[in-house]
């Protein structure tokens, strides 16, 4: 079952059912042969992408090893999967196979990737750590599109400026909330109401919790410095 979707920027969503799954289309389909799949140019060019977020982005790298040290290693080959979804998403975490589903028509660009696999690994970060329920409990939901929201970069400055949002005070809360708010409604048949009154309802509390991070990364830099002290805290804890 789809637990979460990253809606693409500027694409509104269609009215829709089933738990996400019509979004992602190739997710019930027999897998194609290797010959076939490396033909395929999308699929080459997300592999590659991939590869180079996992090895070099500080906030994808943090969460493996938040991930690892809470049990739950994450294989290249076995929890990230190139796909052609519908094109309101730019990826998603499928909780009944602990995948991450990447649209490879839709992320165009390194830095897209790079935000995308941090939303989705901080949705698998939570279904690790904590008993989610994805599919019943809108709440549970909220909270993980919230955490995603604000920790992968979606809501940085500049990601906003992008999108011509300007003089919002409290422009991070507010950016994190119209995100989670729109992620419920890519992949829930619920009511805006119903999917706004479960954010508001967790809002203040997840929005706090910045576990793995220690903080709210807004650049690269912060998420190194994030990185360098969660290696530092274990090393600590290691020797406690």
């Amino acid at each position: 079952d789809m637990a979460a979707a990253e809606p693409v920027p500027g694409e509104e969503q269609e009215e829709e059912d089933d738990l996400g799954y019509r979004l992602f289309p190739e997710r019930n389909k027999q897998p194609q042969s290797f010959l076939a799949r490396s033909l395929f140019t999308f699929h080459n060019r997300c592999q590659v992408m991939l590869r180079m977020t996992l090895d070099t982005n500080p906030h994808a790298r943090l969460l493996l090893e938040a991930m690892k040290q809470s049990g739950c290693t994450v294989f290249n080959d076995r929890h990230f999967s190139c796909e052609n979804c519908d094109r309101c998403v730019g990826g998603g975490f499928d909780s009944a196979t602990s995948q991450i589903v990447l649209c490879q028509n839709n992320i165009r660009h390194q830095s897209q990737m790079n935000r995308v696999v941090t939303h989705e690994l901080i949705h698998a970060f939570d279904h690790c750590r904590a008993h989610v329920d994805w599919f019943k409990n809108v709440k549970h939901l909220a909270c993980s599109e919230i955490r995603a929201a604000n920790l992968s970069g979606d809501c940085t400055l500049m990601n906003e400026i992008a999108r011509f949002k300007f003089g919002l005070k409290r422009h991070q809360q507010t950016c994190v909330r119209d995100r989670a708010i729109r992620s419920i409604l890519a992949v829930r048949k619920v009511s805006k109401e119903t999917a706004e009154k479960a954010v508001n309802e967790v809002f203040d509390a997840c929005f706090n919790d910045l576990e793995p991070f220690g903080r709210i990364p807004h650049s690269k830099s912060d998420a190194k410095r994030a990185y360098k002290d969660f290696q530092n805290r274990d090393r600590y804890n290691a020797n406690l």
